[in-house]
């Protein structure tokens, strides 16, 4: 930013700032927070953007915010696709963390669930237990 007045076009018009890449920026930063519900954001916030660019570029005019909102929109679409996938993959063992975790009424019965879901996540991937975090420090 800078002091100076902003330039004139060549008929004496002030360039136009198109605020479609905000509201795209937005939309990306949202869908970037809400994983799984996310991919729809991130997709608007992207096609929102690209928009906001076409509509600048055409009336010679600026788009604040609109390559940030593709950029964070296809980080938002990658990560909300693992998040997906990692649902699909590990829904059993959610499902039954979940329904444990609704029953559990104590702390102790709470680290039960949290142990069973760190066992089956291991036997599942193979991977050691220990390594696993537990889902309530999450």
């Amino acid at each position: 930013m800078t002091n100076e007045p902003p330039t004139q076009d060549a008929d004496g018009r002030e360039p136009t700032v198109e605020r479609g890449g905000l509201w795209g920026l937005f939309f990306s930063t949202a869908g970037l927070l809400l994983p799984p519900f996310g991919l729809l954001l991130s997709v608007f916030g992207i096609s929102q953007g690209h928009r906001a660019r076409r509509a600048a570029k055409a009336s010679n005019g600026q788009a604040p915010g609109a390559l940030l909102s593709v950029v964070v929109g296809w980080i938002g679409v990658v990560f909300s696709v693992f998040a997906i996938a990692g649902y699909a993959m590990f829904w059993t063992e959610y499902s039954a963390w979940r329904d444990c975790t609704a029953a559990a009424h104590t702390v102790a019965t709470q680290t039960t669930c949290d142990n069973g879901l760190r066992e089956s996540l291991a036997e599942r991937t193979g991977l050691p237990a220990e390594s696993i975090p537990s889902p309530s420090g999450l």
